[in-house]
């Protein structure tokens, strides 16, 4: 979907939940005199978690499912805002007055808010090639004004342990990740086990830390994975802490269970591809051009050998082109059972492939009765062949091999 559909999809949903805002209490006789300075408060930091919710949506860090439950929990808590926003005076209405106002609220609204967006909002911005306008929300005294009446309610009933959340969300979008982080260990201690509340607090502590995930971060996400396996978000920064620290094998494991959890067209497995072979690349033993992997670094479920070109084909290659290395089962699908992506300028290249390089889990080395190590320098730099590519195949091999042979001698039709 395009930038500007999509705005006027959230756009138009925002209007319908402030008049459902604004004419439900009318019609229930709730009514108040509001405060539009109050209103407007609670209507710009619902538009801000709104925006973040559907952000975290779109890049597929949560499910829609948990879109939905974060929707409805912010509606109903920036609609009991609203209502406090209100005076205190209440002012009676008859049946009558109070439909007529709501007709009035339904039909004058939505155009108003069409007027004021064409005569102050920036139309032009919603073009692909506009450049993206700056964040005003960190300096919006309307929002921190906003923020600081959620932080003094919270000191006043601190056991609100899901405002305590919504308090951290908030400081983490005004670029306060200690307050962020405070906020969120008061949520933790008032709710019970939630891998969002951890690992979002987990975020907040980095960011406070030069964007370091080393310490307190890393025990927080091991938390929130052991409350859900399949967090999005936990795996995706879990995989970043153990690359921060050197640890590939545990990188690699997260971000492949990342990538069998994210949406098929998320915009964020092209970006974990790219990290997986990054660490696998990093985890290989640098390269040789006349001897294979020493056989005491290659035991158990892993295959190790040699990739070379076939002189003739050089031509066709240039240093900057990738080579893709995988192991895959001869009887089986042609998922790779692992895989790591080098330079085709490291050819000839030595190879040592492991569980740890899996796709999946449920389909690696050590499950595998066989496999056969396959070689191919893709002139896109796509994981997926495409005619003029160059490839070539081992013999098949038993696990734990660890003299296999591939020569790139063929093109792919």
């Amino acid at each position: 979907m395009s930038t500007s559909p999509l705005f006027w999809i959230l756009a138009l949903a925002l209007v319908a939940a402030t008049l459902a805002w604004l004419v439900v209490p009318l019609l229930r006789r709730a009514s108040a005199a509001d405060d539009p300075a109050d209103e407007s408060l609670v209507t710009a930091v619902f538009r801000d978690h709104r925006r973040q919710i559907d952000a975290d949506y779109a890049a597929g860090t949560i499910t829609p499912a948990e879109r939905e439950t974060a929707l409805s929990e912010l509606t109903r808590r920036f609609g009991q805002e609203l209502a406090q926003a209100g005076s205190a005076d209440e002012i009676k209405v008859g049946e009558r007055s109070r439909w007529i106002a709501a007709l009035v609220l339904v039909a004058c609204v939505p155009v108003v808010s069409g007027v004021m967006y064409v005569a102050l909002g920036s139309p032009a911005a919603l073009s692909p090639s506009a450049t993206a306008p700056r964040d005003p929300i960190a300096g919006d005294p309307q929002i921190l004004a906003m923020v600081e009446q959620l932080a003094n309610r919270l000191n006043a009933n601190p056991e609100d342990g899901e405002g305590w959340a919504m308090l951290g969300r908030s400081y983490r979008a005004l670029g306060r990740p200690e307050l962020s982080a405070q906020a969120y260990a008061e949520a933790a201690k008032r709710l019970p086990p939630n891998a969002a509340v951890y690992t979002d607090w987990a975020e907040a502590i980095a960011l406070g830390q030069d964007r370091s995930l080393a310490g307190q971060p890393t025990e927080l996400l091991d938390r929130a994975l052991a409350i859900d396996p399949d967090n999005a978000k936990a795996l995706a920064l879990a995989g970043a802490a153990a690359a921060e620290r050197n640890d590939a094998a545990t990188a690699i494991r997260h971000w492949t269970r990342l990538k069998t959890v994210l949406p098929p067209d998320s915009p964020l497995i092209a970006e974990v591809d790219r990290r997986l072979a990054t660490v696998g690349a990093a985890a290989a033993p640098p390269a040789s051009a006349t001897t294979p992997a020493p056989a005491a670094t290659v035991t158990g479920p892993s295959v190790a050998g040699r990739v070379s070109l076939d002189p003739k084909l050089a031509k066709n290659v240039a240093p900057g082109d990738t080579v893709f290395i995988f192991a895959r089962d001869p009887d089986g699908s042609r998922m790779p059972l692992a895989v790591m992506r080098v330079a085709a300028s490291e050819l000839p290249r030595t190879f040592v492939l492991t569980d740890a390089m899996a796709m999946s889990p449920a389909a690696t080395i050590s499950k595998a009765t066989k496999v056969v190590v396959e070689a191919r320098i893709s002139k896109s730099g796509d994981a997926k062949a495409q005619p003029g590519d160059l490839s070539g195949t081992s013999s098949p091999v038993a696990p734990g091999a660890r003299d296999v042979a591939v020569t790139i001698d063929q093109v792919v039709p």
